[in-house]
């Protein structure tokens, strides 16, 4: 029985994993009244809501707190003062209970629930706010073949949507204004920017806004913007499985939840005969399920520490953690 603590940006989850099923995934999400994520104001959140998560996760999961055999938690990647809260609350727990603790990369953790759906040796689709990465295990190590060059996907849409005046978080608005375009959707052109496997949304993202202020409407703006953003994803992704030969894509993340970047994904693995992976939406966004799920899989390979020895990583790339469990 693995508790797992998520608390890397804006979202302190709490999930509970037994033999590979999950029993809870309970959340809470800090949402800023203006503008993006303030990392001080996220981690008292974090500090505010961790026993009322913790003890939704418990009563969801139907056990006692005694009955929890290992805590799991991402110390990294993420905001440095929300991984702190993180820690000093599975600490804390696994202090008070005796039991040790599990180091979880967030981004290794959205590899390894796809598991969860059947995934054995897949190439990761990585989209999220911070986050953009095409990922794999190669000679040892989970291997980086792709990433953004400057913002991850989900804050550049997140910029553009605050930029128009659609509070945080922009990108379920953003999908919504994509569907409204309809049957008078117009395509419109903007920077497409892949180089080899890595993607750049600076040049989309400035042209976005010279368009949106010149008065171009915001449900075209909305579907070019997804159409080329995923577009660039989905060609980098499909460039990793060919370089890499699997025939398994997982997508993973929050922006994974957009309807559109699922259908691309869906068609190009068709096309190329691969299995497509995408976990429900619950695992898709920052959640403790994933990473109490990572946690078990990395105590049955014996890998844990006393509380007293672990820290955070915030800067901890996925290429710089050691695969043991593999």
């Amino acid at each position: 029985m693995i508790l797992g603590i998520e608390c890397t940006a804006h979202t302190f989850g709490a999930g509970i994993v037994s033999k590979s099923r999950i029993l809870a995934n309970a959340r809470d999400m800090y949402k800023p009244k203006k503008g993006g994520i303030v990392p001080m104001e996220s981690a008292q959140h974090h500090r505010d809501v961790a026993e009322i998560v913790y003890l939704q996760a418990l009563d969801d999961a139907n056990i006692t707190e005694s009955e929890i055999k290992a805590i799991a938690f991402s110390n990294a990647p993420g905001l440095a003062p929300c991984l702190l809260a993180g820690m000093e609350f599975a600490k804390r727990k696994a202090s008070e209970l005796k039991i040790p603790i599990i180091c979880v990369n967030h981004c290794i953790a959205h590899l390894e629930i796809g598991q969860s759906l059947g995934a054995k040796d897949p190439v990761l689709l990585y989209a999220s706010g911070a986050n953009t990465q095409i990922i794999a295990f190669v000679s040892g190590k989970y291997r980086v073949f792709g990433e953004t060059l400057d913002n991850g996907v989900g804050n550049f849409i997140d910029g553009f949507a605050r930029y128009t005046g659609i509070p945080f978080p922009g990108g379920p608005e953003i999908e919504k204004f994509a569907l409204k375009a309809g049957k008078k959707e117009r395509l419109i052109e903007l920077p497409y920017s892949v180089k080899g496997m890595d993607v750049s949304f600076s040049g989309m993202q400035t042209k976005l806004r010279r368009l949106y202020d010149s008065g171009e409407d915001l449900s075209n703006l909305a579907y070019s913007l997804q159409e080329h953003a995923f577009a660039m994803l989905v060609e980098a992704a499909e460039r990793a499985l060919a370089h890499t030969g699997k025939k398994e894509l997982v997508l993973g993340g929050g922006v994974a939840c957009n309807a559109r970047l699922q259908e691309m994904c869906r068609l190009m693995c068709k096309t190329r005969g691969v299995k497509f992976f995408c976990p429900e939406k619950s695992l898709l966004t920052d959640n403790g399920a994933m990473i109490a799920f990572t946690g078990e899989i990395m105590l049955k390979a014996g890998i844990k520490q006393k509380p007293e020895k672990v820290d955070i990583k915030p800067r901890e790339r996925t290429d710089d953690v050691d695969v043991y469990w593999r």
